[in-house]
């Protein structure tokens, strides 16, 4: 009844053309002098990128990498869902569905996808093999743009267990960064008899108190946390003040200028400021491949729609599961274990110094030995 057709991505030479030409004619605003990017995205950095975008940046690369992966689409609920599908070589191996945020794409996956899936052949123990499945957000990439309204973190859950029940996983584990760390868990507690554990990181249900009485709550060093967290985010959230309130006028900029398109990703991908922060620097290729991704498939706009059908729930505390639960804090995140206690049933929580926001591009191998300890205490 439900067919999961094969896919494979094969990107025309004119689109891959036409992209550059738009590169070479990119209007640059001009900025104050001296002011870095204490405005927004410095122009400076953002034209060596560009350059580099237009003139050697090989997307076919990349693209034959990805293709290395099998990948599928199939039909939830009249909308495509484009997913990467990696069976692992063994037969124990615990059924995984992974899930990336925004500004990301399944390409943030390509590092870890082996570990995962084949942790004997990079020097790991069998019995920590997963079989992976890793979607494309709705309205992100290869999922194509969203066609009706309600594609929110909930629904998205929904259609994840759908999938899951699809391809014949009946007991599975659940992953995800970013937005990846909202639907996760969502998917635990609409489907907990299926869902045996939750890890995420880039936890972001939990940096900033929902609720003024829950600050009570927590201890000092956590409520000193929360409050930096408070002050830091109104500096840096126009961004999703923006796509959570009016993403459709956005989205004429955004699928008409490729230069516009990587500035508005590219912010949130450097932290800011790449002088400055703590953050392991993301491979510029990395950034210009999820970036190639969203303009090829004239995505950025439908993608940002998902801060508005998930603005329902900002600034509401979630439904607390009783799923297990396991936390990957690396630098840069600013999840508050007092808050995450909250709505989730925390059983591991590791802080790292380094790494970053984007853990599958910035410490991998972190990431993957977080994830494997974790499952590891569920079998």
């Amino acid at each position: 009844m439900y067919a999961l057709a094969p896919f494979r991505i094969d990107v025309a030479q004119e689109a891959l053309d036409d992209l550059r030409e738009r590169l070479a004619r990119t209007r640059w605003p001009g900025e104050l002098p001296g002011v870095g990017w204490s405005y927004g995205v410095h122009q400076e950095y953002l034209a060596d990128l560009v350059e580099h975008w237009r003139t050697d940046y090989d997307w076919r690369s990349h693209e034959a990498r990805l293709n290395s992966f099998p990948q599928f689409t199939t039909v939830i609920g009249d909308q495509r869902v484009h997913f990467l599908h990696v069976r692992s070589p063994e037969p124990g191996a615990t059924p995984l569905i992974i899930t990336h945020g925004w500004p990301s794409t399944v390409h943030d996956f390509v590092d870890v996808i082996g570990p995962l899936t084949d942790p004997r052949a990079h020097g790991g123990d069998p019995a920590d093999a997963f079989h992976v499945v890793a979607p494309s957000l709705p309205g992100f990439g290869f999922s194509g743009p969203t066609a009706r309204t309600g594609w929110g973190v909930h629904r998205i859950a929904r259609a994840w267990a759908e999938l899951m029940r699809r391809l014949g996983y009946e007991r599975y584990g659940a992953q995800g960064g970013d937005f990846g760390s909202l639907v996760s868990p969502e998917l635990g507690r609409i489907a907990p008899e299926n869902v045996l554990g939750v890890h995420v990181n880039a936890l972001a249900d939990a940096a900033v108190a929902s609720d003024p009485g829950d600050l009570a709550l927590l201890t000092e060093e956590d409520r000193a946390k929360a409050e930096r967290n408070r002050k830091l985010w109104y500096g840096h959230s126009g961004y999703a003040v923006q796509m959570s309130t009016r993403p459709q006028t956005l989205a004429y900029a955004l699928n008409d200028s490729p230069a516009g398109q990587l500035a508005w990703n590219l912010e949130w991908f450097v932290d800011w400021d790449p002088e400055r922060t703590e953050q392991t620097p993301i491979d510029r290729d990395a950034i210009l491949t999820n970036v190639t991704i969203f303009w090829l498939t004239g995505t950025a706009g439908s993608a940002a729609r998902l801060y508005l059908e998930s603005a329902d729930a900002w600034g509401r505390r979630a439904a607390r599961t009783t799923i297990p639960t396991g936390v990957a804090n690396f630098a840069g995140d600013g999840a508050v274990r007092g808050l995450a206690e909250l709505s989730h049933e925390i059983t591991r929580w590791t802080s790292y110094s380094g790494g970053g926001h984007f853990a599958s591009l910035q410490a991998p191998d972190l990431l993957v030995d977080d994830i494997r300890a974790f499952f590891r205490t569920l079998r």
